[in-house]
């Protein structure tokens, strides 16, 4: 059932792209600087040592021209045309304040999100790559970016600080941030599951389904978790799948299934599962649920840097200040937990998770995995 892509790197596989054009190229970038490009049949189409030798961290191509690929290696973006993998086109070296971890190009192709070690997130204006934005609210790697879909000016951040950030493009403030960490410990005073022990929900992958409303975030305590966007922005509604028994390292949702909530997720545990989030709390508040609880008060005793982040005024609109408008989201939306959904396909890897690619490829629904190795494993959907 499974296919392999091998021979397109010497080294690990860190991250894998695929084209929205009809044809649908693929590429990956592992480290030592090594991007290839695959046709859907798994056939290496080109292959590329990026001068530097720095570890490919992501690679995305433009959705508004399928010719442009963009990579990130160390603090540097390179522009590449993938049907003629020579050197880049354009290369924004500093792009970056640290390593780049990922990389989110908006529908238009105009606007390029770049997320860094420092915990900054850079927008760069496209054509020309200017840095028209620096985004600084992160304590700690940002590893995650994505836009949201129909919305070129609204993104999310996500890092390895707990905190899941939605900004405006027009101010350099979020208009919310979600600290998982509060979020994680309410849950956990009602369930643990067994062999998590207590591991902090450090993000590393954000996804944003393709209506733009739904948010999944795959953390370090094996938890996708789950937001809805609503009227004005708001966070109106929180929850999670306990997808993984470790670390969940990806999370993306499947756009070209029977509806936009498909979500396949990958974890350290060596397990690939496919979620139908159709029906879960956050998606479809519609379904009164026992399971719903309103967020508790905030308790008491929390250090002084969180004490000042949040208040208990659920009154504010995102017009008012910035503190104001993120306690709003800690204090006034409500968390709702899945009962044991399962998943509708799961896939026993058996490998540690690098990054997970859904795709179509030669009309069939596939989801593409990287792993520790140097090769690409294709697994099709198609039994759903």
């Amino acid at each position: 059932m499974a296919r392999q892509w091998s021979e397109g790197h010497s080294t690990p596989i860190l991250c894998v792209g695929a084209s929205p054009a009809p044809e649908g190229l693929l590429a990956s970038g592992s480290e030592g600087g090594e991007v290839t490009v695959w046709s859907q049949e798994g056939t290496i189409i080109g292959h590329l040592r990026l001068h530097g030798e720095e570890d490919c961290t992501s690679a995305v191509f433009s959705p508004a021209a399928p010719g442009q690929l963009y990579v990130s290696h160390g603090d540097t973006v390179s522009v590449l045309d993938p049907r003629n993998l020579k050197s880049p086109a354009e290369e924004f070296h500093g792009a970056g304040e640290e390593e780049i971890n990922a990389l989110a190009l908006n529908d238009t192709g105009s606007a390029l999100a770049v997320a860094d070690d420092s915990g900054a997130v850079r927008v760069l204006e496209f054509p020309g790559g200017k840095v028209c934005r620096t985004l600084r609210r992160h304590t700690n790697i940002c590893s995650s970016v994505a836009f949201r879909p129909q919305r070129p000016n609204n993104l999310l951040s996500a890092g390895l600080d707990m905190q899941v950030m939605l900004w405006g493009l027009q101010k350099t403030r979020p208009l919310w941030t979600l600290n998982l960490q509060d979020v994680a410990e309410e849950e956990d005073d009602h369930q643990q599951r067994p062999g998590q022990l207590f591991n902090p929900p450090l993000v590393h992958c954000v996804s944003v389904a393709s209506c733009g409303n739904i948010v999944g975030c795959a953390a370090e305590d094996g938890r996708v978790h789950l937001m809805r966007i609503g009227s004005g922005s708001k966070l109106e509604q929180q929850g999670a799948v306990k997808a993984h028994s470790q670390g969940a390292s990806q999370a993306h949702f499947v756009s070209f299934l029977s509806h936009p909530y498909w979500l396949v997720t990958g974890g350290n545990d060596g397990q690939v599962a496919l979620w139908d989030l159709s029906k879960h709390l956050v998606v479809t508040p519609e379904a009164k649920a026992k399971t719903r609880v309103t967020a508790p008060p905030r308790r008491k005793g929390k250090s002084k840097a969180k004490r000042k982040e949040q208040t208990q005024d659920k009154a504010k609109t995102p017009e008012k200040e910035e503190k104001e408008v993120e306690d709003e989201v800690a204090a006034g939306s409500e968390e709702v937990m899945e009962e044991k959904p399962g998943p509708k396909l799961s896939i026993n890897h058996g490998d540690k998770v690098n990054w997970l690619c859904p795709a179509v490829l030669k009309g069939e629904p596939s989801v593409v995995v990287a792993d520790q190795s140097s090769s690409l494993t294709v697994y099709p959907l198609s039994q759903l």
